[in-house]
């Protein structure tokens, strides 16, 4: 007789649980790019409960400087700022290979259909309203930071994977003739 199989019970944190624990979101910075300081500091402060390391820049340039010697997980960009807007830093961003993958979301007073279609165009992964929402600033900045980290972890394996397995070459399919 065998015996009986046990299944441990649900997590008491539920289905989040398992995701917490790939994507520790203590590993991720954010870099907040706005050219008001007043909402660069209210970001911050609605931010402050999150783990995450915050970077901030008072322009699109500065922003752009910022990405290039450190490259952030998250950016969460105005878009109109002197010098750079926030669509020509998001184009930039989503243009270059080594920064890509870097998460934008726009944050913006404009609310024609124009400008979201001209934030999707540049290639921003969200956009916000403002004045923000702290619950939707966090509920956003949240999901697609564990979407960015996911991303990551999938990519050092597959890396760690590539440099690990056997050549194929090496090994004949079944049936295949030896020579």
């Amino acid at each position: 007789m065998t015996e009986p199989t046990v299944v441990p019970p649900p997590s008491q944190h539920g289905a989040n649980a398992s995701l917490d624990d790939v994507t520790d979101l203590a590993d991720a910075t954010i870099l907040l790019v706005d050219d008001n300081v007043q909402n660069l500091e209210l970001m911050e402060a609605y931010l402050e409960s999150l783990p995450c390391r915050i970077q901030t820049a008072l322009d699109g340039v500065e922003g752009f400087d910022s990405i290039n010697k450190e490259p952030p997980d998250l950016v969460l960009l105005d878009v109109m700022m002197p010098r750079m807007s926030g669509y020509e830093l998001c184009q930039k961003i989503k243009a270059s290979p080594a920064t890509r993958d870097i998460v934008v979301i726009m944050v913006t007073a404009l609310h024609e259909v124009g400008d979201f279609e001209r934030a999707i165009e540049c290639g921003t992964d969200d956009f916000l309203t403002k004045p923000v929402n702290k619950l939707e600033l966090l509920t956003r900045v949240r999901s697609l930071l564990r979407v960015r980290l996911l991303k990551r972890r999938l990519d050092q394996v597959m890396s760690l994977r590539q440099r690990t397995a056997p050549d194929e070459r090496d090994h004949p399919e079944a049936g295949q003739k030896l020579e």
